[in-house]
This record gives C-alpha cells, sequence and structure tokens, in this order.
C-alpha cells in the first residue's frame, strides 16, 4: 500500500539507539519526520547521516529516499522522494515544516517561495471581513481571491 497525502501514517514498532519505540508513543502530540535509506548506504546517504543523526529513525530500504511529514493528528502532510544520486535540500524540508506547521494553527497558506518570516495569503475560507478581525496587522486584498497578511505567529 503506498501512502499518500492526507493518509493516516501507518503505528509501527523500531529498534532504535533510543531503545525500542512505539511510533505513536514516540511521536505524542508532535510533528514527525521519518527519512529513509537504501540499505547499502550511497555516498550521498552519507552527507545527508551528519544532518538527521538525532533523529534516528529510519522508515525503508528502497533504492530511492523519501522523506515523510506526519502531523500531531498522525496523518502524513508531506512526501518527497529522491533519486539515489540527489541530496536532500534540508533547508526546504525545514521551510515546508515551518508553513504546515503555521497553516495548522491559523487559516492561511504560503504562497510560492515563501520563508519564514514573509507575508502569508489568507485561505478564501475566510471572508475579508473576518480576516480584518482575525489578522489585525492588516490584510491587503490583491484580488477578492487572494488577500495577504503578515505572518500571524510572529
Amino acid at each position: 500500500m503506498a501512502l499518500r497525502l492526507g493518509d493516516m501514517a501507518p503505528n509501527f514498532k523500531a529498534q532504535t539507539t533510543a531503545g525500542e519505540i512505539d511510533f505513536y508513543e514516540y511521536l505524542g502530540n508532535s510533528w514527525g519526520i521519518l527519512f529513509s535509506h537504501p540499505a547499502d548506504y550511497t555516498p550521498v546517504c552519507t552527507t545527508e547521516l551528519g544532518k538527521t543523526a538525532l533523529l534516528k529513525d529510519e522508515f525503508a530500504t528502497a533504492t530511492v529516499r523519501s522523506l515523510f511529514v506526519i502531523g500531531p493528528d498522525k496523518l502524513v502532510k508531506l512526501i518527497i522522494t529522491y533519486p539515489a544520486s540527489t541530496g536532500r535540500n534540508f533547508n526546504e524540508v525545514l521551510r515546508v515544516v515551518d508553513s504546515l506547521q503555521l497553516t495548522a494553527n491559523h487559516s492561511v497558506a504560503t504562497p510560492a517561495d515563501w520563508i519564514h518570516g514573509e507575508d502569508v495569503i489568507v485561505v478564501p475560507a475566510v471572508s475579508t471581513e473576518d480576516a480584518l478581525q482575525k489578522f489585525p496587522k492588516g490584510v491587503k486584498v490583491v484580488k477578492p481571491y487572494l488577500r495577504y497578511t503578515p505572518q500571524p505567529n510572529l
């Protein structure tokens, strides 16, 4: 069964350097990032392991490497799959996690190339009138469906 965005992440038990864990218990009410690596660890994987040493978990052993972001609700929020020849972009992973956490807690979306601290988009489900109340830092209306506001959690 292939995982897709919005699917419930499977629970599993794994032996880690911290002992055996139950994934759901380990995750608790936090966000999780799972990295897969091929069983034979390519030179590209070696460059990544130094960046991921604190995460300790591996999810699969395929010739491609995938990254899964799991939300506190245990749903798959992001899947990125890389070929064995391409290293992962950790700045992009952190940018996406920032966006996912921001959009999960506020009625906003992040535009293309958004980085932490920049303006965000008010989702269409929020009327302009409600947006003006909800976002006291202001709302810039470009089109009725495209309204910007300063990042609300700063």
